[in-house]
């Protein structure tokens, strides 16, 4: 990763907000463009105002909120926007992209990956491998309050950045090609239905409940934005980032094994990850650079 020069502060755009607007103001386009196929379109489109507002304001008027808003707002708008671009893929796309996926997989493997992977299933292995899945978002977030406890602003703000665009380019994926997974299409093959020892039940369940119906398959969110924050952690320590070397390769290979991504998906968040990881520093630099 490339050295950045200081925090950014003051009354300018910081590179994250560029991003964030950017993406605010298309999604919102796309928002008035759906608005008879969009039931929740007004919802959508009233967020987008009142966000852009309140990013506005906290730009151009700082009081005593500010540092902290302009730090950490990026979580809670980009979390709206995953919200947001399920409610956009169904009267955009009329159709998913399960079929295809699991086609490519199957030319590559000749065979169905997930399902290939009921010859080394165990419950304890799954228990393992869905705690390792569930602690995915924890696992980004904890880089990030790492740094900013340590005050390093720079290197938090970069951090920011890249997880910002790491999440958004993805939301893009999953729109162009919208997914829900093999559990979803391949469960009528399935011979081993997945069962954990504890708690992998209530975890797959709570997964679900805050995901709702999700086309969010390709790319994989979860190995470009572990891999993002794998790379990112040695920023903080050698150490955290030898823990996440050793949690990355876990989380990826749980996406395919519990059946929540085809492997090309999983090529395509790694690919995805390393382009980012090479571009960032470069794009982060223009868009601080102009205000």
């Amino acid at each position: 990763m490339a050295e950045v020069l200081k925090p950014v502060t003051g009354r300018e755009f910081w590179p994250v907000d560029k991003v964030i607007l950017t993406y605010f103001t298309a999604t919102g386009l796309m928002d008035l463009a759906c608005w008879k196929g969009m039931q929740d379109a007004p919802v959508w489109l009233t967020w987008h105002v009142v966000g852009i507002a309140l990013l506005l304001y906290e730009i151009k008027r700082p009081n005593f909120t500010s540092w902290i808003f302009r730090n950490w707002y990026p979580l809670p708008y980009v979390a709206s926007c995953y919200r947001e671009v399920q409610s956009l893929i169904p009267p955009i796309r009329n159709a998913t992209c399960d079929r295809w996926l699991d086609g490519l997989d199957v030319r590559i493997w000749h065979a169905h990956p997930s399902l290939w992977l009921e010859h080394i299933y165990s419950p304890w292995l799954t228990e393992y491998l869905q705690v390792v899945y569930t602690l995915f978002i924890p696992a980004v977030l904890w880089v990030a309050f790492l740094l900013w406890r340590r005050r390093d602003y720079r290197n938090f703000q970069y951090y920011a950045f890249l997880i910002a665009l790491g999440f958004l380019t993805s939301y893009v994926g999953y729109i162009l090609v919208p997914a829900r997974g093999p559990r979803f299409l391949l469960k009528h093959l399935e011979h081993i239905p997945l069962q954990g020892t504890f708690l992998f039940q209530q975890m797959q369940s709570a997964l679900d409940r805050l995901e709702r119906v999700a086309y969010d398959c390709f790319p994989s969110g979860h190995t470009e934005l572990t891999i993002l924050a794998w790379w990112s952690s040695q920023r903080v320590s050698k150490r955290l980032f030898k823990v996440y070397f050793a949690y990355t390769p876990g989380l990826i290979f749980a996406t395919v094994y519990l059946r929540y991504h085809y492997t090309v998906d999983v090529m395509a968040g790694a690919v995805l990850a390393l382009i980012l990881i090479a571009a960032s520093p470069w794009l982060y630099d223009q868009l601080r650079d102009r205000v």
